[in-house]
Order: structure tokens, then C-alpha cells, then sequence
């Protein structure tokens, strides 16, 4: 009931009716939350209603036997009958509601028996402070003292408000942090960290861009900012067997016209694959292409492709198979599929792929910089995570591998030369590469995005394309603050990550910018010169990876770093 309590004056902090609640299971709080209903204009954004959402995604079922839920104030209706419908075993509350509660007072739904479940109940835990916080919440409404974040005229102007109409509405911070993979969506830790940035600065007026850099996310991230469909699909998974997969799709009525944004993990996640040798051989991305024909028979004219978690080196085959490319052995006859099909090709026609694609916008979204074959090519670089030096593997797989690339890789840059496509490619406009074989990029899943260049797609930064569709500018201009954010953040992330990213645009636009990290590596020069100005670690002390990965401990260190990512701006 404590944590309910705090959960109850952060609601007070910003704006909200007191009410906190949290949701214990086998000892231990999976989840708490307070009243939001202004906050996100939601008629059931009540304190115990969200903190039982959060429950059943933290449990990973709707059934929440065995939980047990607290709450500062008796539950109404509402949130009564979501108890009923989830299956709790009891509910603690401290303050009685004599004129909704549903647990007692005015109605009992935890024990009517005309009902499929009920539930133990326990009153007046910690009553006294409860009723307290309330009725000084009221009392202040009642009597105009209740200044808010918007008229405390003792506060101190703070350093990015030019004027006090502007420091009454407190600052305005801009959210823009990537997923905490194997935590967290992009969303998600938005919300958390919303929550210390209201606690910081209680009238701060926040926005929030869910972000991601082309790979795991991309699609949920920008349906939040955009809208559109999530479509959903059967495919060929990279192994061959169906699978269920997504991508969004936007019916734009303006100068973009329909879009579609793809994953290509969705239908060749290394997720999918057991990453044996013969795994490793077989994998294809011909499910990648079925997606995107699927997308253009919807009437999409533009399509973002995001290259990540691929679990096949077959340089993209697959995905012109499925688009209507002729790959040929010898005999005239169409290869198999895989890296393992390549061994026996001897001609490419794109032809019937340059024609599907006619009239149509291809950019990859892609943040590695390898290229298609070499020493940091396809093979030689993510092969071995995909399996290629698994056990059974001869001693030069790497080196079968990466020959039968080159090979694919002068046949394709030939086949893409008996066609226009591909003037555009790489850099400025009429820049086309020599060779496909060496462009960075081309070996991003597994050479997909060789294939991709052949057919006239445009290689683009994953951060940089995803900023302009989500319209990061705009809100960029606009903020006092820009917060952003992932799970890792070391020197690589200055290659091209999404904070990185957010940070160089922020820059731009004179705003000072704030990283929270799951981790961080010790020597950090590199961000910092790439435009972050300070960096938040998530954790606030030691913790093992398990714990530091729990949803419920998560956002609690989330809050506490929004918090002091505020704080330190407000200095």
C-alpha cells in the first residue's frame, strides 16, 4: 500500500485525483500505476484498471490468479468488474467510497454470487493517509490554493523559459527514446520515463515520438506517430515453413501516397531459425518478397524496408524469387533457395522484379555499413551468428560462402546493368557504384540489401528516415528538452544509432539533449561529441541483468531517471 501511496501523489503532482495502485504477485509488485484520466484523456485510465493491463502483459495472460490488488481509494464499478473478469484472488483498498465504491460500500461485486468469480477483500489499509491525500487534493481545488504546476509564481524562471507565462506551463520536454530490447518497446519507456519527468516538473508539457532505427520496432513505432493498418500475413518463414507476419500500411492522401513499412525480421528473424549449418544454408528471405508483394497488391507506391535480425547470408534471392526474378543454374533451370541455392547459379534476369517495382519507391532502412563480401562482407561478419561455423560445418565455410557471394555479386551488378534501374542508388542523384559487391550496405541481412540496390532502392540511414516520416523537426522545434535513449550505449551508437541520431537533429536545432541507457560503456567520447549532453544511466544501483530486465523494476528506474534528467536540465 505504500507504493500505492506514491503512485497516488504522483497522480497529485500532475494534475490528477490521487489514486495509486499496484498488483502483487507471489510477493512481489509486477505492476503500479495512478490515475491518468486527464493525463491521457481516457475515461478508464483509473489507477487499479491500468496497473491490472500492465499485470496481465507483465504475467503474459489475461488470468491473473494468484494476484493481489491495492488500491488507495475502493475501486468503482468499473474497475470492480475488471477484478471480477481477470480472476484476482483479493483486493486491498484504503480509503472507503461511500458514493461508488464497488467492493462494499455502495455495491459489492466481489461477492455476488449471480457472478463468475469473486474475490477477498480488505478495507481501510492505511486509511487515514490515504483519506488525507485526498481530501487535500480537494480541499486545494475548493479553495483555489491549489496552484498546480501552472501558477506558482515563487518558482524560478527556469533557464529555457524567456519569459514566466512559459515557466508556469513548465518546460517543454520532447520523448524520443528507442526499445530497451528484451525490456521494453520504444512506448513503453516513454510512458515510464513521462512519469519522473511529470514528478520533476509537474506542469511540464511532454511529447512523446516512439522511435526506432529499421529494425526490431520500426513498424509499432511509427503507427504510433502515423496511424495506418497493422496488416497481417502468412508467409514463408526463412526456413520454409508458414509463419504469421506484419507490416504497416498507410493509406497518406497527401504527396506520399500509400506506404507500406516492412521488417524484414519479420519473415527471416534469426528468431526463426535453429542457426545450425544446414540452417544456416537454407535460410532464405523469400518470405521478405511474399510481404511485399503483398503491400504493393494493397497499392502501396512507397515502400521502407528495415534490414536487422535477418537469419540468412543468400545475398536477398528469396526476396527477388518472390517478386518474379529468374535466378538460373546451368541448365536453364530456376536454383534453390538459400546461400546453398547460390552455389549452382550461372544467370540473373530482374526483369519481371524491375517491372513489379515500376513506379514504386524503395528505401532500406540501415544503419551497418558492410559490404557485400570481403573481410567485413555478409558471410564473414554476421555469418557465424546465423550458424555457418555451427557444428558440422567444414573449416572454410566462411570462404565457400563468401566466393559464392562474389559470384552472385557480378552476376547481379550484370543483370542490373542490362536494365535503367539503379541510376539513383547510392549518394547524390546519377551516382551509381561500379559494382554492387562493395557498396556500404550491401551486406546488411545477409546481402539483402544488395539485392535491394539492384532493383533501385535507396540506401538511407534507418534513424534518419524514420525522424523524417514521424516528423521529428517540427516537434524538435518546439521542445525545451529532447530526451532520448536505448538499452546499450557505447561508441558504436555514434555510427549511427537512434540516439545519436536524435541527438544531431536536436543539435540542429539548439536543443540540449539527454540519453537514458540501460548500459553504458566506460569510454563515451564519442557520443558526447556527436551531440549528447549528458547520459542517465537506467539502473540507480547495482543490479543483476534479470532483475534490471523486469518490466515492473524497469519502470520504476525509468521514473527515477526522467526525474533526474529533468532536474538536471532545470538546474
Amino acid at each position: 500500500m505504500r507504493v500505492a501511496l506514491d503512485e497516488a501523489a504522483l497522480a497529485a503532482q500532475a494534475g490528477e485525483v490521487p489514486i495509486g495502485a499496484t498488483v502483487v504477485f507471489e510477493g512481489r509488485v509486477i505492476a503500479r500505476a495512478h490515475n491518468r484520466r486527464e493525463l491521457d484523456k481516457d475515461p478508464s485510465a483509473h489507477a487499479e484498471f491500468l496497473a491490472l493491463l500492465e499485470a496481465a502483459r507483465v504475467l503474459g495472460r489475461w488470468r491473473l490468479t494468484g494476484c493481489t490488488v491495492y488500491v488507495t481509494l475502493e475501486p468503482c464499478l468499473m474497475c470492480a468488474g475488471l477484478m471480477v473478469n481477470s480472476r484476482i484472488d483479493r483486493c486491498v483498498f484504503g480509503a472507503p467510497d461511500p458514493k461508488g465504491g464497488a467492493v462494499g460500500s455502495l455495491y459489492d461485486l466481489s461477492r455476488d454470487n449471480r457472478l463468475n468469480h469473486g474475490f477477498e477483500v480488505t478495507s481501510g489499509v492505511l486509511q487515514d493517509e490515504c483519506s488525507k491525500l485526498l481530501q487535500g487534493f480537494f480541499s486545494q481545488l475548493r479553495d483555489g490554493t491549489r496552484a498546480s504546476a501552472l501558477s506558482r509564481e515563487e518558482a524560478p524562471l527556469p533557464c529555457c523559459c524567456p519569459n514566466a507565462d512559459e515557466a508556469q506551463l513548465g518546460p517543454r520536454v520532447l520523448l524520443a527514446i528507442d526499445s530497451f530490447k528484451g525490456c521494453a518497446t520504444s512506448a513503453q519507456i516513454e510512458d515510464w520515463v513521462e512519469e519522473g519527468v511529470l514528478h520533476a516538473a509537474p506542469g511540464a508539457q511532454v511529447e512523446k515520438i516512439a522511435i526506432a532505427d529499421g529494425g526490431e520496432g520500426t513498424c509499432e513505432a511509427v503507427h504510433r506517430s502515423l496511424g495506418g493498418e497493422l496488416v497481417e500475413t502468412k508467409v514463408e518463414g526463412p526456413l520454409g515453413s508458414l509463419c504469421q507476419a506484419r507490416y504497416l500500411f498507410v493509406d497518406d492522401e497527401g504527396t506520399t501516397g500509400p506506404f507500406a513499412v516492412i521488417e524484414l525480421a519479420q519473415a527471416d528473424g534469426i528468431t526463426q531459425s535453429s542457426c545450425t549449418y544446414d540452417a544456416a544454408l537454407d535460410a532464405s528471405t523469400f518470405g521478405v518478397g511474399q510481404l511485399i508483394v503483398h503491400a504493393l497488391d494493397r497499392g502501396a507506391t512507397s515502400l521502407y524496408i528495415g534490414l536487422g535480425g535477418s537469419a540468412s547470408t543468400d545475398g536477398g534471392v528469396g526476396l527477388l524469387m518472390a517478386l518474379g526474378a529468374h535466378l538460373f543454374d546451368e541448365a536453364g533451370g530456376q536454383i534453390g533457395r538459400g546461400l546453398r541455392g547460390l552455389e549452382n547459379l550461372a544467370s540473373i534476369d530482374l526483369s519481371p522484379a524491375l517491372e513489379r517495382l515500376r513506379n514504386v519507391s524503395v528505401s532500406i532502412l540501415n544503419d551497418v555499413t558492410n559490404p557485400l563480401v570481403g573481410a567485413r562482407g555478409a558471410a564473414r561478419i554476421f555469418g557465424p551468428q546465423k550458424g555457418l561455423c555451427a557444428q558440422g560445418a567444414p573449416a572454410d565455410a566462411l570462404d565457400l560462402a563468401d566466393a559464392n557471394l562474389v559470384r552472385y555479386g557480378r552476376l547481379l551488378t550484370q543483370a542490373r546493368d542490362a536494365h535503367d534501374g539503379g541510376a539513383l542508388q547510392v549518394g547524390e542523384p546519377g551516382a551509381r557504384p561500379r559494382s554492387l559487391m562493395a557498396v556500404p550496405g550491401a551486406g546488411a541481412a545477409g546481402g539483402t540489401g544488395a539485392a535491394l540496390l539492384a532493383l533501385g532502392a535507396r540506401m538511407s540511414s534507418g534513424i534518419e528516415t524514420m525522424l523524417d516520416l514521424v516528423g521529428f523537426d517540427d516537434a524538435a522545434a518546439h521542445a525545451n528538452l529532447i530526451i532520448t535513449g536505448e538499452g546499450n550505449l557505447d561508441n558504436q551508437t555514434a555510427a549511427g544509432k537512434a540516439p545519436v541520431g536524435v541527438a544531431k537533429r536536436a543539435k540542429a536545432a539548439g536543443k540540449p539533449v539527454v540519453a537514458i541507457v540501460g548500459g553504458r560503456a566506460d569510454d563515451i567520447d564519442e557520443v558526447y561529441r556527436a551531440g549528447i549532453d549528458l547520459v542517465v544511466p537506467l539502473a540507480p544501483r547495482p543490479l543483476a541483468l534479470e532483475c534490471a530486465l523486469d518490466p515492473a523494476v524497469a519502470r520504476e528506474n525509468a521514473r527515477i531517471a526522467g526525474d533526474a534528467a529533468v532536474r538536471a536540465y532545470l538546474l
